[in-house]
């Protein structure tokens, strides 16, 4: 290990972020006949900065899992020289300048976010467009140093908290395992399970999760969720995303029986489906009467509901978006939304006006996914218009392709489902205009003439 034997961190005189000894650690979290081993004297004291050394590769956990209090430490130290800190960030939570930190320091991003688009040198912010199941294994390929966030469970284990991603590639191969373990709040009861022996520091603090609000549906969202709501099944298995449309889709599902969840987020509008026996997962192939997810968002009950439900299971990337993995699903339906989309059915989802405001992210992922599974769909669902009515994201040609148009079955609006899977190429241009607002049609047609 490069920062030598295990250690622990003096945390300063910071009340919401405390030195914990590792050997305590270890003593908590594993059963008691085995804790005798473990009883030996605890070195001296070392600082954070000495687990970091010029040119590393540090990975830093994201979304609602991020080490806040390692991070907020991090900020205050004389940190190495030409650290490339790699993060695959969530836009609203994760608000970290890593550039900001030193003169010489650098960010590669996966996802591009408001803080990232404003970063102190925004020529050390590196975004590298990748799809999530290839994100696992480029960091499996090997970081020097891992940030992570651990919390226990209502039973003493000690668990990642509700993003775990990429936690098992970074934990296969990086030289140092720094971990925030956080009393603010209980791991879920389905949370990755983490080997106490693989943490060479852990550091303590007492910091509530993230909390992100339920969206506010409008009648748009809601038309468009009614939509969608029509063309899934019973039996079906289902990945969203996160938003208004997303939202409004799960609400209208209560009529369906024996849904199942597989993908990269849960959210209040699944567990609600799950509270009300609507999502059973009983008749997946694989992982019965579980429901799989990679990363789960919401508020304070919500927590506390995954800290008490054992069937909500939290996978890395590389099951949750693995098409081996989901092509043993049946019926699997991917609903995703976009930025636009052509008259060709080609997505873009990651850019607008010329600049890159978000990333490729899971969706082609599942899309592709979805074709694999017998009975799968792959639905991308949006508005019609953007910026008030005054722009059509039906559009002639899309700025950037993140989605081919061969990896879309079906398209929502507001105005109607397009099924473009077996279309020729025009009736699609047709199918396409008919999904735009009245406004736009007109012009769409004169571009769309084929």
């Amino acid at each position: 290990m490069s920062c030598g034997q295990p250690k622990w961190f003096d945390a300063g005189n910071d009340p919401a972020v405390r030195a914990v000894p590792r050997l305590l650690l270890i003593k908590s979290a594993i059963e008691p006949k085995a804790r005798d081993g473990y009883e030996k004297k605890v070195e001296s004291m070392q600082s954070l900065s000495a687990c970091f050394h010029t040119g590393q590769r540090v990975y830093v956990a994201g979304s609602s899992n991020e080490p806040r209090g390692l991070l907020a430490r991090l900020a205050t130290l004389d940190l190495p020289a030409d650290l490339e800190f790699i993060q695959f960030p969530l836009p609203g939570l994760n608000t970290t300048d890593f550039t900001a930190l030193n003169e010489t320091a650098s960010i590669t991003t996966f996802f591009m976010s408001a803080t990232l688009a404003k970063a102190a040198d925004p020529r050390r912010v590196h975004f590298l467009p990748m799809q999530m199941r290839a994100v696992f294994d480029y960091l499996s390929a090997g970081v020097d140093v891992c940030l992570l966030q651990a919390a226990f469970d209502r039973d003493g284990v000690l668990r990642m908290g509700p993003n775990v991603d990429f936690n098992a590639a970074v934990l296969d191969c990086a030289k140092t395992v720094i971990v925030e373990i956080n009393r603010g709040f209980v791991a879920p009861a389905g949370g990755l399970v983490i080997d106490p022996d693989r943490i060479d520091y852990a550091f303590e603090s007492s910091l509530p999760l993230p909390e992100m609000a339920s969206p506010k549906l409008d009648d748009v969202s809601l038309k468009i969720g009614e939509r969608v709501a029509g063309l899934i099944r019973d039996g079906d298995c289902l990945q969203t995303g996160i938003g208004a449309i997303p939202a409004a889709i799960l609400g209208q599902l209560t009529d369906k029986n024996d849904l199942g969840l597989h993908g990269g987020l849960l959210d209040g509008g699944g567990q609600a489906l799950i509270q009300l026996g609507n999502v059973t997962g009983q008749r997946k192939a694989i992982d019965p009467g579980q429901h799989v997810t990679g990363m789960a968002l919401g508020d304070h009950a919500f927590f506390n509901w995954l800290s008490e439900a054992p069937d909500v299971v939290f996978r890395g990337a590389n099951y949750t978006h693995d098409v081996n993995v989901i092509r043993q699903l049946t019926q699997f339906v991917s609903i995703n939304s976009a930025v636009e989309v052509d008259l060709f059915g080609q997505v873009n989802a990651e850019v607008a006006g010329g600049k890159q405001i978000s990333g490729t992210g899971g969706s082609v992922d599942f899309m592709r996914a979805a074709k694999a599974s017998k009975g799968g769909r792959s639905i991308v669902a949006m508005t019609a218009t953007a910026r008030g009515g005054s722009v059509s994201r039906i559009v002639s040609k899309v700025e950037m392709v993140t989605a081919l148009r061969t990896d879309v079955d079906i398209v929502v609006t507001e105005f109607g489902v397009a099924h473009m899977k077996a279309l020729n190429h025009r009736d699609r241009v047709k199918a396409m205009i008919a999904l735009a607002a009245p406004d736009f049609r007109a012009a769409l047609s004169a571009k769309g003439a084929v």
